[in-house]
């Protein structure tokens, strides 16, 4: 097959975001303090001479070929209407080409019987740190990129540069029928940097995996993560952990200021290029999506003040435990939601975590998604996504698998900024689509085949069509995958 070979070394599993339950940020060592700084402002790059370029680190993917490809006879659950029952759907030329109750099948297509069976989009996590650290465990002192725990506004950063494409992950969250990830800086620090969207597709570089044309996203954090990890220098209270946000995007206005004004009448030098402030600006642009980790709906009420002082949106606040207070505050500003299913209770900030609060914010009329930000619970968030709306219909707040299968497809495509071109199966979008062996939401149910732009990247029935990396050696069964 056209993926490297690698054999898997089972058990390879790291936690991500530092968020209580998850892998906790690590204060840096009074040493590593000594050496850094808590000023907002990185050092500026001397003598830049032009307007900064935008996206200096462009995508470089290109699909897999594919062939044209007809599944007949499935369920199709398209998360842009209702279920077609004993559907087919039709890709070609790396594009969904025609959905419904039957299609026209070309001369040369492969033909895929898939009787018992159901066809979703692939799916889409919203916050995952797989590539950025934990694999394989050695104490992060190589591998665990996630957290420049060096400075509570790290802005300059951008998670793609931590990125380890090899990492041992990313076929196993590829085999749970997962194609679109957005990596994210960890939660230490007030603002973590850049995000990246990638394609869960083999490539020698991160750039090779980058979801073509998607924005960049922003990682800040509010709560006791920052408060924590900075308790000796500040913010080691909430309100300097407003502060501190507030005078970076002071900051941030005065600097999209200045180069707005230059950029329109170019007299004089260009202002001095400083990375963290860029971000910033293209934020205060509307070119970049702001993914804010909150626990507390008080928190939250005071993230969107912030941003409306500012001017900048929030495009979803990841964890969430305490949403369903605020989901009417969510559903107005159009924010959406990316929360777990059952998270809650590890930390105090969590303490207030309920199991049905994706179906209330669902009913509140917020765009709800169901993430991870942990490497395991990435590969079966179908099971996230079916916990969460047993719950609702336990408790008396309905949820419907037609519901149910946008959480983790065209919900969480719009908070990536990708809704036009993935997360449902529309004629016309990028032919990111899975075959499962029953019903997603079903326990016993697996990602049987996953295509990416039209191309087969993942058959769990035929091992010479499974990518594993070049890290692992050893011995791998058979029918191993992600969702077991």
């Amino acid at each position: 097959m056209r993926h490297t070979v690698i054999a898997l070394a089972a058990g390879l599993v790291t936690s991500a975001c530092a968020s209580g339950r998850a892998q906790e940020a690590t204060p840096p060592t009074p040493a590593a303090a000594a050496r850094t700084t808590d000023t907002v402002r990185v050092a500026p790059m001397l003598g830049a001479v032009s307007t900064p370029n935008a996206d200096p680190f462009p995508s470089t993917y290109k699909p897999f070929p594919s062939r044209t490809t007809v599944i007949r006879n499935v369920t199709l659950m398209t998360a842009a209407g209702p279920a077609i029952r004993n559907g087919s759907i039709l890709l070609r030329d790396g594009k969904i080409a025609e959905v419904g109750a039957s299609v026209t099948a070309p001369a040369d297509a492969l033909v895929i019987d898939g009787a018992g069976k159901y066809v979703t989009p692939g799916i889409i996590d919203t916050h995952s740190h797989i590539g950025a650290g934990g694999v394989p465990n050695d104490n992060g002192a190589q591998t665990n990129d996630v957290n420049e725990a060096t400075a509570p506004v790290t802005a300059h950063v951008w998670v793609e540069h931590s990125v380890w494409p090899q990492d041992p992950q990313f076929p196993r969250t590829l085999a749970g029928g997962v194609t679109t990830i957005q990596v994210l800086p960890g939660s230490a620090n007030l603002i973590g940097g850049r995000s990246a969207t990638l394609k869960v597709v083999p490539s020698r570089t991160v750039q090779g995996m980058k979801f073509p044309g998607a924005k960049y996203g922003l990682k800040m954090a509010c709560g006791e993560n920052p408060k924590r990890v900075y308790a000796q220098r500040g913010p080691s209270t909430r309100m300097g952990n407003v502060a501190g946000y507030r005078a970076a995007w002071i900051q941030a206005e005065g600097y999209r200021r200045r180069w707005d004004k230059w950029n329109a009448d170019k007299k004089g030098d260009p202002p001095t290029r400083d990375l963290g402030l860029e971000t910033l600006a293209e934020v205060l642009r509307g070119n970049i999506l702001v993914h804010n980790h909150c626990y507390r709906a008080d928190e939250m009420a005071q993230m969107i003040d912030i941003a409306k002082e500012f001017g900048y949106k929030i495009r979803s606040f990841h964890h969430g435990v305490e949403a369903y207070k605020v989901a009417d505050l969510l559903a107005q500003n159009d924010i959406s939601a990316s929360v777990w299913a059952d998270w809650g209770g590890f930390k105090l900030e969590a303490a207030d975590g309920v199991r049905g609060n994706p179906a209330l914010l669902n009913r509140a009329g917020v765009r709800t998604i169901i993430h991870s930000d942990d490497a395991s619970g990435e590969q079966r968030l179908n099971q996230e996504a079916a916990k969460a709306m047993a719950e609702g219909n336990r408790i008396g707040v309905p949820v419907t698998e037609d519901d149910a299968i946008k959480w983790v497809t065209i919900n969480a495509a719009w908070a990536l900024g990708i809704d036009d071109r993935t997360g449902s199966l529309v004629a016309g979008k990028n032919a990111d689509v899975v075959l499962w062996s029953g019903d997603p939401f079903s326990v016993y149910s697996r990602a049987e085949k996953v295509w990416i732009d039209g191309a087969m990247m993942f058959d769990r029935l035929d091992p010479s069509q499974q990518w594993r990396t070049d890290f692992e050696l050893g011995f791998v069964p058979v029918n191993r995958g992600g969702a077991q």
